[in-house]
């Protein structure tokens, strides 16, 4: 099995690594991929994917792990979402997450059927998302992230079991913000198994997000 995160912030967001040190941290840990998705809005999108995909060229020559681009939009408004996806996507980000609505902050209802009508790449943390967002979700091949991060977490296993009736793609991700909260293998698994999936499920769903990531 590949292990990769799609889904961590540096210091261009809340993160307390610069790009560089967060690359050679995962590298140490046996990443094969990292996509640094650092939070933004209108207000920063251009600076953080710039930043990063000039970064791409000398880190991935020297390192093991591959460095994607990527953001992550955050309590933006659900109408702007899709002019957003647009923009990053014209900007160069390889990876465009949504910051969903998890039950442990105040994001804007509608936010989640928002970001997969705008076909973004990654849902992050969908919260209680609906049977229906699901299967939207399914038919715009939006991958429903489980996360490793503490309160986000909570609902993993509400967001795998729909996932899993309606056969929507699901990716595991740490959210990651600090060197702490990067997941050996093991400990991601865990957090698949632990939402309710079985280790060959598990298993697919790395298999599925890898083969998608070497098509970027």
């Amino acid at each position: 099995m590949q292990m990769f995160d799609l889904h961590c912030h540096s210091i261009f967001s809340d993160g307390e690594l610069l790009p560089s040190e967060l690359v050679r941290r995962v590298e140490v840990m046996g990443y094969d991929a990292i996509c640094i998705t650092d939070h933004a809005d209108e207000s920063n999108m251009e600076f953080i994917i710039n930043h990063i995909k000039g970064l791409i060229p000398d880190l991935n020559k020297f390192s093991k792990t591959k460095l994607l681009s990527g953001i992550e939009l955050t309590h933006v408004h659900p109408k702007r979402i899709g002019g957003l996806v647009e923009k990053a996507r014209s900007l160069g980000a390889q990876i465009v997450v949504c910051h969903g609505e998890t039950i442990v902050e105040p994001v804007i209802p509608g936010t989640n059927r928002a970001a997969i009508e705008a076909k973004v790449d990654i849902l992050a943390h969908p919260g209680m998302i609906s049977e229906d967002e699901v299967k939207l979700a399914q038919k715009n091949g939006v991958f429903l992230e489980l996360s490793g991060r503490k309160g986000h977490s909570l609902t993993n296993g509400h967001v795998a079991k729909l996932a899993k009736k309606i056969g929507a793609k699901l990716v595991i991700n740490s959210d990651g913000h600090s060197p702490s909260d990067f997941m050996t293998k093991e400990h991601a698994k865990l957090v698949g198994l632990g939402a309710g999936l079985l280790d060959v499920e598990v298993k697919k769903i790395y298999n599925e997000a890898w083969e998608w990531i070497n098509s970027l």
